[in-house]
């Protein structure tokens, strides 16, 4: 059997992994765009922050690795451009030569992630984000810049008080950065009740962090941001964390279902609407345990749960979500 893998990182690496442990004989392929198909993406605000010092400690494995222990096929620089159903093939673009190539499967699993959202304001394209580790290498040398620089203290704006907005606001306070929290709701981390906020916002601004609370950017300066409240805040760096959208591009141009919630459908099994692809990770939808409602949720553990889950099923285990 031929198992091609688009995406690595939590739900590809752990489908391509635990296929290998149920399945000896199965080609397993994996095509990632980025330079690291295997990185803890938990950790790349404390890089930014020099908690974790080393690049090198948020890389988990490497192509050779996986080969030489799992006889996994990793192909980094290698971006899907569109997949074809009723071939089962997929066209893949060689980033550092521009070839492209075609490769068929028996089993397809799309782990293509998440991308940024845009924030639709004059000078987005100064705004820096952090979704892998170049993102996370990149912020990590702006300050490093900033340091250098300047005499006075640096400043940063974030746009967006999620997870990884609270955990840069940490780690750039850490670095000595003065830093501004900008959050369109009331609170930070509004997926959580009041009672345990407003004391967790309290202790941000205890330690330097000022909240810019019910508000949001509308344009990007030089060395500011200006809000819809009229303030206009320093801004040497700037970064959005306004949250991210499916990136499903590919399922959608080969036809696959897209839920309403807005990621990939996919079933108990995570199988799409076409029985011999399969999605997990960020561009699939999930399904509230509470309420039964289609949602997306951008966790890395449930990712990899669901990668194993693919696996599993693929192998031809009996098990569910």
């Amino acid at each position: 059997m031929k198992i091609i893998i688009i995406g690595g990182v939590a739900g590809g690496m752990s489908a391509a992994t635990r296929l290998r442990r149920l399945d000896e004989s199965a080609e397993i392929t994996v095509y990632e765009q980025g330079p690291h198909v295997s990185f803890a993406n938990c950790g790349l605000p404390y890089f930014v922050g020099d908690v974790i010092e080393k690049q090198s400690a948020l890389l988990l494995q490497t192509p050779t690795a996986l080969w030489n222990r799992f006889r996994i096929d990793v192909q980094i620089a290698s971006r899907v451009t569109a997949i074809n159903p009723a071939e089962r093939t997929v066209t893949v673009l060689k980033v550092e030569t521009g070839e492209s190539v075609t490769d068929r499967y028996d089993a397809l699993i799309i782990s293509t992630g998440a991308a940024p959202r845009h924030l639709g304001i004059p000078g987005a394209e100064r705004a820096l984000h952090l979704r892998d580790v170049p993102d996370a290498v990149a912020i990590k040398d702006a300050v490093d810049r900033l340091a250098e620089k300047t005499l006075t203290q640096p400043s940063a704006v974030i746009l967006g008080a999620g997870f990884i907005g609270v955990e840069l606001a940490e780690n750039l306070r850490h670095r000595g950065v003065a830093v501004t929290l900008v959050q369109s709701q009331s609170t930070v981390l509004a997926q959580y009740d009041p009672e345990v906020i407003e004391p967790f916002q309290k202790t941000l601004e205890m330690n330097g962090i000022e909240l810019q609370l019910g508000t949001r950017a509308v344009a990007i300066g030089e060395r500011s941001v200006t809000l819809a409240n009229g303030e206009e805040l320093p801004a040497d760096l700037v970064i959005s964390s306004v949250g991210v959208a499916p990136d499903h591009h590919l399922a959608v141009e080969a036809g696959l279902r897209i839920g309403a919630a807005g990621g990939i459908w996919v079933d108990d099994q995570q199988r799409t609407s076409d029985p011999h692809i399969y999605a997990v990770g960020d561009a699939a939808e999930k399904v509230n345990f509470a309420t039964g409602d289609a949602q997306m949720v951008w966790l890395a553990n449930l990712a990899n749960r669901h990668g194993r889950l693919v696996a599993d099923v693929i192998a031809g285990e009996k098990t569910a979500a």
